[in-house]
């Protein structure tokens, strides 16, 4: 069963992915937030967005190990492991 807090890191780990992709597409795309995902996904790119935005999840990982927070660590690797299957299914779907 999965607690509260493992949650929590689940739920931080998945918005500091959607952050992390909103705040890449707002500082080096021209267009809009919805015309860039567009764009991507129509250059087939929109995986590689979503891992670049994910990589913030990192540091947020290895504080949460130093400060021995071991259930919002392990929500944060619950959050990865769903990203990583969200970007396979973008790979082998287009």
């Amino acid at each position: 069963m999965i607690n509260r807090t493992t949650f929590l890191g689940f739920l931080t780990g998945l918005l500091a992915a959607v952050l992390g992709v909103l705040l890449f597409v707002l500082v080096f795309s021209e267009g809009g937030f919805v015309e860039s995902v567009q764009l991507l996904y129509q250059q087939q790119k929109l995986g590689g967005l979503i891992s670049i935005g994910a990589l913030i999840n990192l540091p947020l990982f290895f504080i949460c190990i130093r400060k021995n927070k071991l259930p919002f660590a392990t929500g944060l690797v619950f959050a990865a492991l769903l990203l990583v299957m969200i970007i396979a299914f973008l790979k082998i779907n287009i």
